[in-house]
Parts: C-alpha cells; sequence; structure tokens
C-alpha cells in the first residue's frame, strides 16, 4: 500500500489564459517536517502559495490530505482543512496590542447569550504562554505589536496559527526582509513548530535559509518543477546551482568572460 502523506500535490498546474503560472508540479508534505519551496522572483511560488490556501484552484492536478482528495473553495476552506498561511505582511495592525493581535476577533469571551465580553485577563495569559512556547518572553502583552522586532512579528503570527489548530502552516518568505539575527530567530521559529508536530511549508529564495531547517526540497522555476528531493538526495551546492539555473549561470559566465566584461581569475574562488 502506498505511503500516506498528510498534504499531497499531484502534477498540480495553473494557467490564467493563455499564461502558465504553474506546470506539472508535484511534493508532498508531513506531519514534523519541513518542506521548502524555492524559487527566484516569477518562479511560480505565489501561485504555488495561493492554490494551496484556497484563494484559487488549480487548472490541472490533484490535491490529497491524508489519501483523500481535497479541492478547496477559498481561504476560509482551507483553514477549515487545517492549512494556515502566514503572509509576508503578517496581517497584524502595527498600534494593536501584541494580545489583540494574537486574537484579532477570535477572543476568548465570559457571560452568556447577548451578555457576553471578552475575556481580556485569559486572552492575555494565552497569548504570553503560547509565545513563551515559541521561545517569546512578553512581559507585557499590553505593548503594540509594532514594537516588537520583526522576527518577534513573525513568532506571534506562527504561535498563533499554531494555537487556532493548524496542521499545515505556509510561510511566505519570513525571512526575506529580516537581517541575519532576525532571520535565524524565524528559523528557530521553524523548527520549534517542526517539532510540535506541524508540518511546514517555508517559501523562500535563499537556499542558505532553506537547507539546514528543511527535509524536502521543490525547486521552482518559471512555474515548472525542477524536482523535489529529501535531504539526503541533494546538497547544498547542488541546490542552489538548481535553484539559480546552473546552464544559464554558465552560459552568462561565459558570455561576460568572452566579451571582457570579467576575467576568468572573478570566477575562480581565492586560495
Amino acid at each position: 500500500m502506498a505511503e500516506s502523506h498528510l498534504l499531497e500535490l499531484d502534477d498540480i498546474s495553473k494557467y490564467y489564459g493563455n499564461i502558465i503560472a504553474l506546470k506539472g508540479v508535484s511534493t508532498s508534505v508531513n506531519a514534523g517536517e519541513v518542506t521548502c519551496v524555492l524559487g527566484d522572483n516569477g518562479a511560480g511560488k505565489s501561485t504555488f502559495i495561493k492554490t494551496l490556501a484556497g484563494v484559487h484552484q488549480q487548472s490541472e492536478g490533484t490535491i490529497r490530505m491524508n489519501g483523500e482528495e481535497v479541492t478547496f473553495d477559498s481561504p476560509r476552506d482551507a483553514l477549515d482543512h487545517g492549512i494556515a498561511t502566514v503572509y509576508q505582511d503578517l496581517a497584524m495592525v502595527p498600534l494593536m496590542s501584541v494580545w489583540r493581535n494574537f486574537f484579532l476577533g477570535a477572543e476568548p469571551t465570559k457571560g452568556f447569550g447577548p451578555f457576553t465580553w471578552i475575556d481580556k485577563a485569559k486572552a492575555k495569559q494565552i497569548a504570553k504562554d503560547e509565545m513563551a512556547k515559541m521561545g517569546i518572553d512578553i512581559r507585557d502583552t499590553e505593548q503594540p505589536v509594532g514594537t516588537l522586532s520583526g522576527g518577534e512579528r513573525q513568532s506571534v503570527a506562527i504561535a498563533r496559527a499554531g494555537y487556532f489548530g493548524a496542521k499545515v502552516l505556509i510561510l511566505d518568505e519570513p525571512t526575506s526582509a529580516l537581517g541575519v539575527k532576525q532571520s535565524g530567530v524565524v528559523l528557530k521559529r521553524i523548527v520549534e513548530a517542526r517539532n510540535a508536530g506541524l508540518a511546514v511549508i517555508f517559501i523562500t529564495h535563499n537556499p542558505r535559509h532553506a537547507y539546514p531547517v528543511g527535509n524536502r526540497f521543490l525547486i521552482l522555476n518559471r512555474g515548472h518543477s525542477m524536482g523535489s528531493f529529501a535531504k539526503h538526495e541533494i546538497s547544498i551546492d547542488e541546490l542552489t546551482q538548481l535553484m539559480a539555473g546552473g546552464a544559464e549561470l554558465q552560459a552568462l559566465e561565459h558570455e561576460l568572460e568572452a566579451a571582457g566584461t570579467i576575467s576568468h581569475d572573478d570566477l575562480t574562488t581565492p586560495d
């Protein structure tokens, strides 16, 4: 009997009229693992995210969860299936408190019927506890979320998704606007989410961020899959070469060298 993955994409394609946004993309995602989706701008990463997040449906191909075929009619539908997406803008209100941003309309309440109100004490404690699980010590959950660092704001979003029952967590370029230290914070949160049993899909254009935390790597180039590899099947150098388009880079190097723009010494590593 074939192995059943938490989430499987089989030959997914997406067309906009005559434009091919994705073509024949297949990969799998498992609980407690990180699947990294790599590609430069225009590679198809955004279309990949939107297809899984229920923003639009694929033109061809099949999506399965726990072996059963599923169709996401809307982002709400995808979320109901346990797929949560954290976009680059994080959908946060900078001037609003950390605990308010954690719940965003889904705050715990107390009282009965029409006589209900937000249980602030409980909401603050939950937010503080969930953040602590992610390694972030928030002394005052009343502080505006805009006062947190970029890495800490990403941590709030990751903790929020896990608390509200996400099985699959899609992270859209979470380290792209961050420096080295804050990127390290986010990569640590990704590992913690993976270790907590979530299936993480890490969208990035940076193989140096992907390789240390990834279990599987899907490389996209102009909407086409360059392959889906388990970690033991590919090195970071091979990953970088595939993602960058090794043949195209070599052709460019030869062209620049022939034109006298660069020399052979520029392309070699000094001893």
